[in-house]
């Protein structure tokens, strides 16, 4: 048996907290910067996301260092691991990338270190990829996801034309977790509220939009978010109002009782796939 090729690490990039902004009650906005801005490259997508590495010691990370080589030299709970989010917004001019973080108390590992960190941290992160932004000859558009695909859904509307049509819906536990949106007067935007538990709310979204009204022509439809909150999404937009695969950008951000690192690996099992 021969071993697989190692996959070439994408470059590190070290960036500084310029500043940090509490948008709700569950969210925190960390504004990223400094000399390292200069080796990020932005993309087109307005669901581009970063890795941010996190060391569960609480030791400071610095590039360059090779994951795999710490991975065997070092014990486990040493060891960084990463976290994927989505950048918000990104100003060349200035030189910074802002980044959206959910946070509910201690639980996780970037929550708890986003409502920390001050002006002055650094943060290691790789980036960006991306894979949607809103097809322009589309009829309209829908935008469908939780907290963590807020900041993707916020870009999204931000770069719709003005004459864009569509519909956005965005699950948030109530109407202190709603933030100001940028939103074209054709997009109906709804925010959906499934109370201050996160668990058992998997068809919220699901239903929401089965029972809202379906607009005509082709839409091009961004589903993301907890994953059998999208699945339940995936029937809805697959088999109940038969969306061609091609329109639709899905997939799950999260799973609830998963850290990342067992979230990634499911998705090369069957619990884990969105798409039959």
């Amino acid at each position: 048996m021969t071993d697989r090729p190692r996959r070439p690490a994408r470059p590190q990039i070290e960036l500084e907290v310029l500043s940090t902004r509490r948008l709700s009650p569950h969210l925190v906005r960390l504004v990223l910067g400094g000399e390292g801005f200069a080796r990020f490259t932005p993309n087109a997508f307005t669901d581009r996301y970063v890795k941010i590495f996190f060391s569960p010691s609480g030791e400071e990370l610095h590039p360059p260092f090779d994951v795999a080589e710490l991975r065997a030299t070092l014990p486990a709970d040493r060891v960084p691991v990463t976290r994927t989010y989505t950048v918000r917004e990104v100003n060349e001019a200035e030189g910074w990338l802002a980044v959206d973080f959910v946070v509910h108390g201690d639980e996780g590992l970037a929550g708890p270190w986003a409502a920390s960190a001050v002006p002055g941290d650094h943060v290691v992160l790789t980036g960006p990829g991306g894979g949607y932004a809103p097809d322009p000859t589309a009829d309209w558009h829908l935008l469908v996801g939780d907290e963590s695909a807020l900041p993707a859904i916020a870009a999204a509307l931000e770069a719709l034309p003005d004459d864009a049509e569509g519909d956005a819906f965005v699950e948030v536990a109530g109407p202190e977790d709603e933030v100001p949106l940028t939103v074209p007067a054709g997009v109906a935007l709804r925010w959906v509220h499934r109370g201050p538990d996160v668990s058992g709310t998997p068809r919220l979204l699901a239903d929401a939009v089965a029972a809202a009204p379906w607009r005509d022509g082709r839409v091009h439809a961004f589903v993301h978010g907890e994953r059998e909150s999208v699945k339940a999404l995936r029937d809805v937009m697959l088999y109940q109002r038969g969306v061609a695969r091609e329109h639709l950008s899905i997939s799950g951000y999260w799973a609830r009782g998963r850290a990342e690192d067992r979230f990634q690996a499911e998705k090369r099992e069957p619990i884990g796939q969105i798409l039959p």
